[in-house]
């Protein structure tokens, strides 16, 4: 068990971070010094449950050895505690990838289909805000854009809470939902398409060079429900990056300038994620190898109909219980998803 949780490793990090928080100029930067305090909670949190069921296992294998049958018996609700308390730090033990402890930027885009696809946006968008509310994560709609009869054309939502992108890194990829159209008075069987892209919010400093040169900026009305809820002035901004042709939009705020200061972080967020992306390209050039899973391949299916089924192309875990499930109960699918390697 201690080389899956590499508690060494672990409490090498600690002291690296607690010998951080000691040198003079730790507090001048607050950004920095609150990340380096919640991983250093996160990591001491972690160590002290895995010393704590090392602890009880033993001490429960040895009891066994020596109790009676009938006083066994009594463990067995104590024993499948602790079997429920090792399976959520083995899930935070596949937790541990560089960035998986950031908080992310999900965006959803239909694909061909128009109505149909503008409203299983709709409903995918809902099922990740109801997760963010099931795992008390906070979330901020960065920018949205109503389809033109139903759904929407676009959605961003920037999720805050520890392990955000871990979670829901993989569900980058199409999704693909089958069912009896609301919009076909013939009520036929309809195929709509979806794609969801995550991206962390990097905790280290970004050093991307952003020429002003290299953007355009365009601001424009800010989309709302209508009546007083709509901003008349031209605070929503876009921004593209000329050499990348790399896009972000934002419009939640009222100020045209902070609309700015968001989108350009986002702009940051995506020059990285493409640095690191092309680096990692050719680390496989070099070893001869290709990444069989990209931005468009399907990941999971949603069949509402003629059967209800939701089924996970990578890691087989299948539900037949679709209501709940898009009510945002995907915990156990992403925890089977974070089980592959």
């Amino acid at each position: 068990m201690g080389g899956l949780f590499d508690t060494e490793k672990k409490e090498k990090r600690i002291k690296e971070l607690e010998q951080l928080t000691k040198e003079e100029n730790f507090w001048k930067d607050r950004n920095k010094s609150t990340q380096i305090n919640q991983e250093l909670s996160t990591l001491k949190k972690e160590i002290e449950t895995y010393k704590k069921l090392e602890t009880n296992i033993v001490d429960n294998l040895e009891l066994i050895n020596i109790l009676e049958e009938e006083e066994q018996k009594n463990l067995i609700d104590e024993i499948e505690k602790l079997e429920i308390n090792l399976q959520e730090l083995e899930i935070k033990a596949l937790l541990s990838e560089e960035f998986d402890s950031c908080n992310c930027y999900l965006e959803i885009h239909p694909g061909a289909g128009g109505t149909e696809s503008c409203d299983w946006a709709s409903m995918l968008s809902r099922m990740y805000l109801r997760f963010c509310d099931n795992r008390k994560y906070e979330y901020e709609i960065i920018d949205s854009e109503p389809g033109e009869e139903a759904g929407l054309k676009s959605i961003i939502i920037y999720i805050k809470g520890l392990y955000a992108y871990g979670y829901l890194k993989k569900e980058k990829g199409v999704h693909r939902l089958v069912r009896i159209s609301p919009f076909d008075s013939n009520k036929r069987r309809h195929t709509s398409f979806a794609s969801v892209l995550v991206t962390p919010e990097y905790n280290t400093d970004i050093n991307i060079e952003i020429k002003e040169s290299d953007l355009k900026i365009d601001v424009y009305h800010s989309s709302g429900a209508g009546g007083q809820s709509v901003n008349t002035s031209n605070s929503a901004v876009r921004i593209t990056h000329l050499p990348s042709n790399i896009v972000v939009t934002c419009q939640n705020e009222r100020s045209q300038t902070r609309n700015k200061e968001i989108a350009l972080k986002m702009l940051k967020n995506k020059l990285y994620e493409l640095e690191l992306q092309n680096l990692e390209n050719k680390k496989n050039d070099i070893k001869g190898t290709m990444d069989n899973i990209n931005f468009g391949s399907q990941i999971r299916s949603y069949v509402l109909e003629p059967y209800k089924l939701i089924k996970d192309n990578r890691s087989g875990y299948e539900t037949s219980n679709v209501t709940k499930f898009l009510d945002g109960d995907i915990l156990p699918m992403l925890e089977a998803n974070l089980k592959i390697k």
